[in-house]
């Protein structure tokens, strides 16, 4: 008897994990997992396309809209006691998204994480209805929670010197000198050209090595020439000569210890490292350094609308914040130099 027992427990179809893995696999889109019937996954997977071929949002952006897209449908799979339906989808009315708002503001989500998820959902239900499904006007009727404007914190000129400068020596020895040009060359470009750090680091040698001008392209495809200056171009000199291997024309420029693109987790660690051992503010990031090029150019006469284009804003009024910050600038010099502020 105990003997057929074991036959019958062989006999059985065990999930190998690597069966585990396929499945999860399957219900994954973009490395996420979705809870939803499978009427709406092809859906998904068109959506998930579109994103990054047509709209040619970047990828970390992708992520976020999926994940926020994911969470939804598990909210909503909470509330209706089953998978979501391509029906349930379509019959959604505004209570139903006002719900999902409510949730999220008990959870304690962020304004922004918030504004941006509605984002998301706008953008799938958008792709529905170009593809002859209702749901749309339903979440047009939703507001968007109200943000307050933020100001970006900018370097003053002093710091970013400072950062730059100390960014091409390591006093623990551990950097060799292609790794500490090749930051300083990073660095330059996010303060020199007021690019993002994913900009800098999908730059090709060819599309920059001996230019006097840039051709970006930064989020949702839009495509911008930005000046480089001789200070910048040095800095890509020096990196690439440094550089112990051969780099093609079309390979990225940029390279890790490995010889792999360089991670932009790199950078951040090594900007945070440098921020302490100086005395900086925690403001101190790569990405305050396309905010100092924004301000210094404003400080220095620059225009509004020359500024808009150089960073891509596709908005000026996004471009507008940056006067907010020239604005406490100039109060903070009168109020220590003006006679009656005293």
């Amino acid at each position: 008897m105990g003997e057929n027992r074991s036959k019958n427990n062989l006999n059985k179809k065990e999930k190998s994990p690597l069966a585990e893995r396929k499945i999860i696999a399957k219900n994954s889109i973009g490395g996420v997992s979705f809870l939803v019937s499978s009427d709406i996954y092809p859906l998904i997977e068109l959506w998930h396309r579109w994103l990054a071929k047509e709209k040619q949002m970047s990828q970390h952006s992708v992520a976020a809209y999926l994940r926020d897209l994911a969470a939804f449908m598990g909210f909503l799979g909470s509330h209706l006691g089953h998978k979501p339906r391509l029906d349930d989808l379509t019959s959604l009315d505004p209570s139903d998204f006002r719900g999902w708002l409510v949730h999220r503001a008990n959870l304690n989500f962020a304004k922004a994480s918030t504004a941006r998820a509605l984002s998301a959902l706008r953008s799938f239900f958008e792709r529905l209805e170009l593809e002859g499904f209702n749901g749309k006007t339903s979440i047009t009727a939703v507001k968007s929670p109200r943000i307050p404007r933020s100001v970006p914190r900018p370097l003053d000129e002093g710091a970013v010197s400072k950062l730059i400068k100390a960014a091409g020596s390591d006093s623990t020895g551990l950097s060799e000198d292609w790794q500490l040009k090749r930051d300083v060359a990073v660095l330059f470009l996010l303060y020199g050209c007021g690019l993002r750090i994913s900009e800098a680091l999908s730059l090709k040698r060819s599309e920059v090595e001996g230019r006097s001008q840039l051709n970006i392209k930064g989020k949702g495809g839009k495509e911008r020439v930005i000046p480089s200056l001789p200070i910048v171009q040095d800095a890509i000199r020096s990196y690439i000569d440094s550089y112990p291997k051969t780099l093609m024309a079309d390979d990225p420029l940029f390279r890790g210890h490995r010889g792999g693109v360089l991670n932009a987790r790199v950078i951040q660690k090594r900007v945070v490292t440098l921020r302490q051992r100086l005395g900086l503010p925690e403001n101190a990031t790569p990405h305050s350094l396309r905010h100092s090029f924004a301000t210094h150019l404003l400080q220095n006469g620059g225009d509004l609308r020359s500024i808009q284009e150089l960073l891509g804003h596709a908005s000026l009024s996004t471009t507008q914040r940056y006067t907010d910050v020239d604005a406490s600038a100039l109060i903070t010099t009168y109020t220590s130099s003006h006679p009656r502020a005293r």
